[in-house]
């Protein structure tokens, strides 16, 4: 059973979704860049957006099918952002991973850090070996977001995705497998030179590189 927790790094802390993050949620869903690039079964695409996302990622944990995080600032416990792994497939050890950020949090790298702290608890201590990224093709902001988090790509998926506007468009998709070298330098190409791969285990984003461990477990109230 896959209990929810709570994940500290990079001067972040995930933690499981609250109803008192409701106005974040509904200022997250709302936000035009955020619309830009969601599919047409979004929650952005519902009067009550916030309630179904809410709802949905406290029944995910329930069910063991879904990590979702609320991204916060560990010094302010502001809420910047949604970092999450749905489909999980205990079988295959399989996820596919997302992301969204709160339009004040941005330039912060917070998408980044999410992922990274979410990617590493899901291979050490969930046990998954593959974690799956797409995005739509044009969403400049997510590539940057996968490749520094070492989601090599593999390909374009074409017409895989309607938007809110019911347009079909092409999925570019990444992935990272537990056994892929780790994020090493932000700007860089997921992929290290051979004589990179020494040094690739640092992120020199992480001033003080650590392993997220469960801060503690608890259920969603």
């Amino acid at each position: 059973m896959l209990e929810p927790v709570e994940l500290e790094m990079y001067g972040l802390v995930l933690r499981p979704w609250e109803e008192q993050d409701l106005p974040a949620i509904e200022r997250g869903l709302a936000d035009p860049e955020y619309r830009r690039w969601s599919a047409v079964n979004s929650p952005a695409a519902y009067p009550d957006g916030a309630w179904d996302f809410l709802r949905a990622r406290t029944e995910g944990w329930r069910r063991g099918d879904m990590t979702s995080f609320a991204i916060t600032d560990l010094t302010t416990s502001q809420v910047l952002g949604s970092v999450y792994a749905g489909t999980l497939d205990f079988d295959h050890r399989s996820a596919r991973v997302g992301y969204w950020v709160l339009p004040e949090a941005r330039g912060q790298r917070v998408a980044a850090r999410g992922l990274e702290t979410m990617t590493r608890w899901l291979f050490q201590d969930v046990g998954l070996h593959r974690l799956e990224l797409g995005h739509a093709v044009g969403n400049d902001a997510s590539c940057r977001v996968a490749d520094r988090c070492a989601y090599r790509v593999e390909g374009i998926f074409r017409g895989a995705m309607v938007d809110l506007s019911r347009t079909p468009r092409d999925i570019h998709v990444h992935a990272r497998l537990a056994t892929d070298l780790p994020p090493y330098r932000f700007g860089q190409t997921a992929v290290p030179s051979a004589a990179d791969a020494a040094r690739a285990h640092t992120p020199a984003w992480a001033a003080t590189p650590q392993q997220p461990t469960p801060d503690r477990e608890r259920h969603p109230s």
